[in-house]
C-alpha cells in the first residue's frame, strides 16, 4: 500500500485552491487574512488558516510549494506525519495571529509562507539531529527576512510569528521524546 506523504497532500491542497482560484476568482476574497478588528467584528476565524490557500501569484505560489517541498520531506521523516501537520499548522496560525495583529486597518495577507518560515524554524531545532547543515538554514532565514523588508508587500509579521511557532512547537515535539 502507498503511503501517503503530508507535505505532497498540503502542497497538493494548496495548489488545487490555487487553481479553483482561477476559475472562481471571487472566492479568493473569502479566504484572505485581513485585520484583527475585522476578525473580531465578522468571527470569521477560519481565514487565520485559509490564507494559506491564496497566493498572489504563481511565483508566490511557486517559492512557497517550492519550500513546503525542500523543509517538509526532511521535516516529516524526523517528526512523522502527524507532528510534520502539528508543526505546519501552529506556525500557520502563529504566523497567522502576529500578522492579523500588526497589520494596519487597510492591508491584508496571502500565501502559507508563515508555516513556510516554521518549517524553517522547526529544521533550525532538528536540523542536528538530522545530519542538516543548520548554518545554511540560518543564512536562508536571514535572507528571506531581509527580502521582505527590501522588497515592499510581505508581510514580515507573519514571517516572525510563524517562525517563533514552528521553532517552539518544534521544541516541545522533541522534549515530549
Amino acid at each position: 500500500m502507498l503511503k501517503r506523504s503530508a507535505t505532497y497532500t498540503l502542497i497538493a491542497a494548496i495548489c488545487g485552491a490555487y487553481l479553483l482560484q482561477l476559475v472562481v476568482p471571487s472566492i479568493e476574497i473569502h479566504l484572505v487574512l485581513p485585520n484583527i478588528d475585522y476578525l473580531k467584528s465578522t468571527n470569521e476565524w477560519y481565514r487565520l488558516f485559509t490564507v494559506a490557500l491564496v497566493h498572489s501569484g504563481l511565483l508566490h505560489l511557486g517559492f512557497n510549494m517550492y519550500a513546503l517541498m525542500v523543509l517538509g520531506n526532511p521535516l516529516e521523516a524526523a517528526f512523522g506525519k502527524n507532528k510534520l501537520l502539528i508543526i505546519f499548522f501552529v506556525s500557520l496560525l502563529t504566523g497567522s495571529l502576529t500578522s492579523t495583529f500588526l497589520a494596519s486597518a487597510s492591508s491584508y495577507s496571502v500565501g502559507a509562507s508563515g508555516a513556510v518560515f516554521g518549517l524553517f524554524g522547526a529544521l533550525a531545532i532538528v536540523g542536528k539531529r538530522i545530519g542538516a547543515d543548520t548554518r545554511s538554514i540560518f543564512v536562508i532565514i536571514a535572507i528571506n527576512f531581509a527580502i521582505g523588508f527590501v522588497l515592499g508587500g510581505i508581510d514580515w509579521h507573519a514571517h516572525l510569528g510563524g517562525l517563533i511557532g514552528g521553532v517552539i512547537t518544534a521544541q516541545l515535539i522533541l522534549n515530549k521524546r
